[in-house]
């Protein structure tokens, strides 16, 4: 990626492509196909979560955008009474994520427009915090600190925090490697302009951070136990345990 920090595009940039992109992420078979095994990771974090908190009561969906992962969770469950808090920045997909999910709870459902970095969480609320592909919009190492503590705080004693998202490497070999898997799956997926496409958008909006990174930023947060559900290349499903 070339651009630097300050040349990503801000949360309003963001916020409006995605409003514009809701059908994209409506697919609860697929998940998001710009991902490697989103499919597989969709299925695999709901897994871990109802077998981690079978009775859970509250769910955080950061930057949910059409609610996959909560409705996949909300489907995997035994129960229905489950509270749901959606979070993004695009109104439009905070209204599809939420007309989806009313269907499958009898739990209150909250809406929360707002960038994760400026919006206050009530302590120990949360069972189960999900973030799918949001957390590499995040830019300096402080926002990082600053969001997995706000959301250490946020999660219920035994509760935990699941992630699917994009992951850089430090290793230079290994940062090459992964970005010509990512390419190639790209191409296979579609074509060569469709993966132009996807790394113009990568090179304009993301920051993504080596996973290893992460896991040692979610402890200093204070979480007890870390681990890896999964890691494909520049994708990987982890999880942070309170």
């Amino acid at each position: 990626m070339s651009r630097q920090l300050n040349e990503k595009s801000t949360p309003e940039q963001i916020r409006s492509r995605f409003d514009n992109d809701v059908e994209r992420f409506s697919n609860l078979e697929t998940g998001q196909t710009a991902a490697i095994d989103a499919a597989y990771c969709l299925d695999l974090i709901a897994q871990a979560a109802t077998n981690h908190t079978p009775n859970m009561s509250h769910i955080l969906d950061i930057g949910c955008g059409a609610g996959n992962f909560t409705l996949r969770i909300l489907q995997q469950l035994k129960h229905n009474q489950v509270h749901v808090s959606l979070n993004d920045l695009s109104p439009n997909m905070l209204e599809r994520a939420s007309t989806r999910i009313a269907s499958q709870t009898t739990g209150q459902i909250t809406l929360l427009q707002n960038d994760i970095r400026n919006k206050d969480l009530p302590e120990k609320q949360y069972d189960c915090v999900v973030a799918a592909m949001v957390l590499h919009h995040l830019r300096e190492e402080h926002e990082w600190s600053q969001v997995f503590q706000k959301l250490h705080t946020a999660i219920k004693p035994g509760g935990a925090l699941w992630i699917y998202d994009l992951v850089e490497h430090d290793n230079h070999t290994l940062h090459q490697l992964a970005w010509q898997q990512y390419s190639d799956y790209l191409v296979n997926f579609k074509d060569a302009e469709y993966r132009d496409l996807v790394f113009d958008y990568i090179d304009q909006e993301d920051s993504p951070r080596p996973l290893m990174w992460q896991l040692t930023q979610l402890e200093n947060a204070g979480f007890s136990c870390v681990d890896v559900l999964h890691k494909h290349g520049v994708c990987a499903a982890y999880c942070a345990f309170k």
